[in-house]
């Protein structure tokens, strides 16, 4: 048995992503971990957000970049030897991609959790490992009863979705993270992994190259300042609870120092019934901020989209004490103020979400053998 590290040691799996670079900054400002970024940078313009985390830690020798795929079985296991603690956001996030290929799908997100964990099982150091999952395990959710009240839907129980609600893995995508939800939550039983599952709802916020498919709500505003019509699948009353960013790296905090409750649990997070906006709505909030009006078109829903999604997060405030802080307007309006920041280097492009081409392997050092 390795001795277990004195330090912390944090690989981020996904790391240049939205949601791992916003964790890898606040690792790096607010502890002393040992920040580790793995990722394959597939996703356009995230290697803006690897710039702006050296720029941010002074090219501290805290920040490590691998580039590599969570489906290479030998990268991962190397990379997390050393790991005290493991995040695992590397996904395919799209369900139209899903559908037009459904063994990518597979493989990326099953088979790389796979991956992922049983590195850190092999690692022998019983790593602390959270896995962002999604609400969309839970299908489209056609039990809740609803009723369309102005610009939205509302749930007629006026309740969230908690933890036991049962799974219905509706699309590959869906059948993809449920597999690794469910990997992630038995390793914790079978190997005494102290893992932690987030179902995790709408989230938003600065660093995010938001697009169709994935990050709506920037997706809404950069195309509304870009003056770009949006297509709406539905009617747009559909609702989603919105859950910024800094909200919920506070949590990611939360869960690992307190593993003594946390280990081995699943999480539904998201912004709660406070947060909880229509389409229509953040169109008019997106108005009302900025003065550009969203132009948009409606197309038909697509299969297993849900009317209404609104997480109930009681447990991970009873086993926490977390809660979200930041509404749906201030999250908007710090997008808005991260987009103006990013202008001069962006505007130019044809899309945020296609800022430029991502960086040679020479020009990020590889982890160390």
């Amino acid at each position: 048995m390795k001795k277990v590290l004195s330090f912390r040691s944090a690989l981020i799996f996904g790391g240049a992503g939205f949601v791992g670079s916003n964790w890898a900054h606040y690792l790096l400002k607010h502890t002393d971990a040992r920040v580790h970024i793995y990722d394959n940078l597939s996703r356009r313009g995230v290697h803006r957000n690897l710039e702006w985390l050296r720029r941010e830690c002074n090219d501290s020798d805290r920040l490590k970049i691998t580039i590599g795929d969570v489906r290479d079985a030998a990268l991962v296991q190397r990379a997390a030897a050393n790991a005290s603690e493991i995040y695992h956001f590397a996904a395919q996030v799209a369900v139209t991609t899903s559908v037009a290929d459904p063994r990518q799908d597979f493989e990326i997100n099953a088979f790389g959790t796979l991956n992922v964990l049983e590195a850190a099982r092999k690692s022998g150091r019983q790593p602390f490992v959270l896995f962002t999952s999604t609400n969309k395990v839970y299908g489209n959710l056609s039990g809740k009863e609803l009723v369309m009240s102005g610009n939205r839907y509302s749930a007629v129980d006026g309740r969230g979705v908690n933890e036991s609600q049962p799974l219905d893995l509706y699309s590959p995508y869906g059948c993809s993270k449920g597999t690794a939800d469910q990997y992630v939550h038995d390793y914790s039983r079978m190997f005494a992994l102290p893992t932690v599952v987030f179902r995790m709802s709408c989230i938003a916020g600065p660093q995010q190259f938001g697009n169709e498919d994935q990050g709506w709500v920037a997706h809404f505003l950069y195309s509304a300042l870009q003056d770009r019509p949006l297509t709406i699948f539905g009617d747009g009353r559909q609702v989603r609870d919105v859950l910024s960013v800094k909200d919920l790296v506070v949590a990611f905090e939360k869960v690992r120092s307190q593993t003594e409750k946390t280990a081995g649990q699943i999480y539904n997070v998201g912004g709660g019934n406070r947060n909880a906006v229509s389409l229509l709505e953040v169109m008019e909030m997106i108005e009302e901020i900025t003065g550009k009006r969203p132009r948009y078109s409606l197309q038909r829903p697509r299969p297993g989209d849900q009317l209404f999604y609104v997480t109930d997060f009681d447990k991970l405030t009873d086993h926490t004490g977390w809660k979200p802080k930041i509404s749906v307007r201030q999250n908007i309006e710090m997008i808005w103020e991260w987009w103006k920041q990013q202008q001069r280097d962006v505007i130019s492009e044809p899309l945020m979400v296609n800022a430029g081409a991502p960086p040679s392997l020479a020009e990020v050092p590889e982890v160390a053998s």
